[in-house]
């Protein structure tokens, strides 16, 4: 048998990190057994459903690299299939319609309640052959066994067994024909020929009802695994209020896609105490099985080391793809600097996410129009007019713009002028990028360019003389 997993979101928003984690067990479970990962587009909720939720899943897991052998398939552009089902269900006695008007379904209710029964429709309808006189438009119900029980041999959660007594005559249809969520989702995945539904344990109580409808039209089961919810720091469902969730914010808040790639599958997977993984080591190793049944707790610390590991360690160029979004961001034009390789180059042992690196590299990019105060009023002072002098005299006569020759050029003016290094190279740190953190000053002033680097002393040298002849 060939293994066939499927990822069905609902497109009623983003796609956020429970659904990617889900979308991530599935992919990998099927790529580690060489079978097939499909994509459904779960959008009958038409209300809710949108085109953009539909393109930020399809961005999202573009962007995590989770590509789909099959798909995607969209659920409204199934409906055809689901009215057939519908009536052959009808037509075998397996399902009824239903007339009872939604007031008598509300009293029913509070009367079961106020018994403490479970709410459940009574079957009022279930033997009727004809409808009453002006009855409503019916819903469509299915005839769910009374007797009984469905068990299910979660590969997560283990033996789990469910009394068909305690499951309700199922609405499969509305009054209009629309098909219910139950009743697609099983249709889908007998034609889709799913063998493992791998999705969230918010879904557990579904299984039951549809395993029923399932062996009402006739098919063989899937294996099911219910993986567990993702908490926040204080043990709650993970939400807005805990901080992004959503995949794309991740991405635009600077992360890498393999740093959240690799803390998803830690969250209720492990391999011993490895922590880091490539994708290929990921299809090797990871089975279904091995998820843990407990809630896992989202760590934004543990993403940013991650994070930070994955800036140091992948190659400069891949990188560099993903900084260039953060760039145009800040209205940095790529054009107008340095390499984005040579950024990521000098700039990655500084930084946790793309977001920080660009914002400590923008003094390459851009000019600034003013200096942080502090660092003005320490460095750019008239003790630093002759050292400034001396190694702007320096830089200019560099041929070849190299770190290396740029960190000889201020050597030498710091010996001419008889100050230390680091005396010269914080006033000329403050002079080139307007405060007073940068990386090294050969590589500061090697991202900066020469002619940039010339004009910027030019313009400090003017600040301070400025400054003295108004003291």
């Amino acid at each position: 048998m060939s293994v066939r997993t499927r990822f069905a979101p609902s497109p009623t928003g983003l796609l956020h990190v429970g659904g990617a984690r889900t979308a991530l067990f599935c992919w990998l479970y099927a790529r580690h057994c060489g079978g097939s990962f499909v994509l459904r587009i779960e959008d009958t909720d038409r209300e809710r459903s949108t085109e953009a939720s539909v393109n930020a899943i399809l961005e999202g897991m573009a962007w995590l690299g989770l590509d789909y052998d099959e798909g995607p398939f969209y659920q409204t552009q199934r409906m055809a299939l689901y009215h057939d089902q519908i009536e052959r269900l009808l037509s075998e006695g397996k399902a009824y319609r239903c007339y009872c008007t939604r007031e008598r379904i509300e009293a029913l209710r509070e009367e079961q309640r106020a018994k403490g029964i479970k709410p459940r429709y009574d079957g009022r309808c279930r033997k009727l052959s004809t409808p009453p006189p002006g009855a409503p438009d019916p819903v469509v119900r299915f005839k769910n066994p009374r007797e009984g029980e469905v068990v299910v041999d979660d590969l997560i959660r283990g033996h789990v067994v469910f009394a068909n007594a305690e499951l309700d005559d199922l609405i499969i249809a509305r009054p209009d024909g629309t098909p219910t969520y139950n009743f697609t989702v099983v249709v889908d995945d007998l034609e889709m020929r799913i063998t493992h539904v791998i999705r969230g344990d918010d879904h557990i109580n579904n299984t039951p009802r549809q395993i029923n409808i399932l062996h009402a039209l006739g098919g063989a089961r899937p294996v099911y695994a219910h993986v567990p919810m993702i908490l926040g720091p204080d043990g709650q469902r993970l939400s807005k209020r805990h901080g992004a969730v959503s995949v794309l914010q991740f991405r635009d808040d600077g992360f890498l896609p393999e740093a959240l790639l690799n803390y998803l599958v830690r969250l209720g997977w492990s391999h011993g105490d490895q922590e880091i993984f490539s994708v290929s080591e990921l299809v090797q190793l990871f089975d279904i099985a091995d998820v843990n049944k407990a809630a896992s707790v989202f760590d934004f610390d543990k993403l940013l080391w991650l994070n930070q590991h994955y800036i140091k360690q992948a190659d400069a160029t891949r990188v560099a793809a993903e900084l260039e979004r953060h760039m145009a961001q800040l209205g940095l034009d790529v054009g107008d600097g340095p390499d984005l390789s040579e950024v990521v180059n000098v700039q990655r042992e500084r930084a946790k996410t793309l977001v920080e690196m660009v914002e400590k590299s923008a003094f390459a990019f851009r000019d600034f129009d003013d200096y942080e105060e502090t660092a003005a009023k320490k460095h750019l002072k008239t003790v630093a007019l002759e050292p400034l002098r001396s190694v702007r005299e320096s830089l200019d006569s560099v041929s070849e713009w190299t770190p290396q020759a740029i960190h000889q050029a201020v050597l030498e003016a710091a010996e001419s002028t008889g100050v230390k290094l680091g005396k010269l190279a914080q006033p000329l740190r403050v002079a080139v990028t307007g405060t007073a953190v940068s990386p090294s000053i050969d590589q500061t002033l090697w991202l900066v360019g020469k002619s940039r680097a010339l004009a910027r002393i030019d313009a400090a040298v003017a600040h301070i003389e400025r400054a003295a002849a108004s003291a």
